[in-house]
């Protein structure tokens, strides 16, 4: 598997991902996260590979995930308060967001996060309560659970998580 940035020309299939990932979740015991809002909506997606935000995983040549990856001190606002917990780690950090695969190949979030931390040592990582297969998928990659945050698109909490590999 390879990543690369997004672009203009991968949108019918990022878009593709994100609609088959609606189903998942909602087979899956979380059809509240995307589902009712059709996230994430076509603006956000031409916007993040527009800021070179946007993330392909790549395998034979094939689009088969998507995510939104950037780094920096203090780039995520909806993580500036955690409740019921605290951050491990105050220093700049790399969020992905909209990790997303299309279900044709094994390991894509687990591939997708591992390049993220060798993008950057310190990664931040929301995910809905119901998205169980997430939250398995985070711990599975050693990311510490670590309190509570809220988004802007609903009124669901989100666990937050974090790693910080030292170098």
């Amino acid at each position: 598997m390879e990543i690369r940035h997004s672009t203009e020309e991968d949108f019918q299939q990022i878009m593709k991902i994100y609609e088959y990932a609606r189903h998942f979740m909602a087979e899956h015991g979380n059809p509240n996260q995307w589902g009712p809002t059709n996230w994430p909506p076509e603006e956000l997606i031409h916007s993040d590979i527009a800021a070179g935000n946007s993330y392909v995983c790549t395998y034979e040549d094939k689009i088969v995930g998507t995510f939104f990856f950037n780094k920096g001190k203090d780039i995520e606002p909806t993580y500036d308060t955690i409740e019921n917990g605290a951050w491990l780690d105050d220093s700049p950090y790399a969020v992905i967001h909209r990790l997303a695969g299309d279900g044709s190949v094994k390991g894509i979030g687990s591939f997708c996060i591992k390049w993220a931390l060798s993008q950057c040592p310190h990664l931040r990582m929301d995910t809905h309560g119901d998205n169980i297969v997430m939250q398995n998928l985070l711990q599975k990659n050693g990311l510490t659970h670590c309190g509570t945050i809220y988004v802007e698109e609903d009124s669901y909490p989100r666990l937050a998580y974090e790693k910080v590999n030292t170098v």
